[in-house]
């Protein structure tokens, strides 16, 4: 049974830093792309950053790019989001997932929530101006 459980999502001021994180189990992490999404309040869900190839292809949007950084831990079974330089519209109810038919390049896996089969549960990012 494939699950995710993300954490770390709180309230910030504009300009600090977060690390979210999501811990799998019920497969084999180095097999799947996995991804981050997020959702702000009456907005649609965008990906934001994608792995693939056991963490060694990423992609980011251009809207995280040199800011947030996407890692993942094989052995722990989890990926990590940095988030840094935080801003308010950066505010959204944040989610993980994973995906075992994996795409030549994450890009194809940000594109939309259609990419990914397995959903965690979100963590909400507050960032206050």
């Amino acid at each position: 049974d494939v699950q995710l459980q993300a954490s770390g999502g709180g309230l910030v001021q504009a300009g600090e830093s977060l690390r979210l994180a999501c811990k799998a189990s019920g497969f084999n992490f180095g097999d799947y792309a996995v991804g981050w999404f997020r959702q702000p309040p009456g907005k649609e869900r965008e990906g934001i950053s994608c792995v693939t190839n056991g963490g060694e292809t990423i992609f980011h949007s251009d809207s995280v790019k040199g800011r947030f950084a996407i890692s993942t831990d094989n052995a722990k079974n989890t990926v990590y989001l940095q988030m840094s330089s935080l801003r308010p519209e950066d505010t959204a109810t944040h989610y993980c997932a994973a995906e075992p038919r994996q795409q030549e390049h994450p890009r194809a896996h940000c594109k939309g929530v259609a990419w990914f089969d397995h959903w965690g549960q979100g963590t909400l990012v507050t960032v206050s101006s």
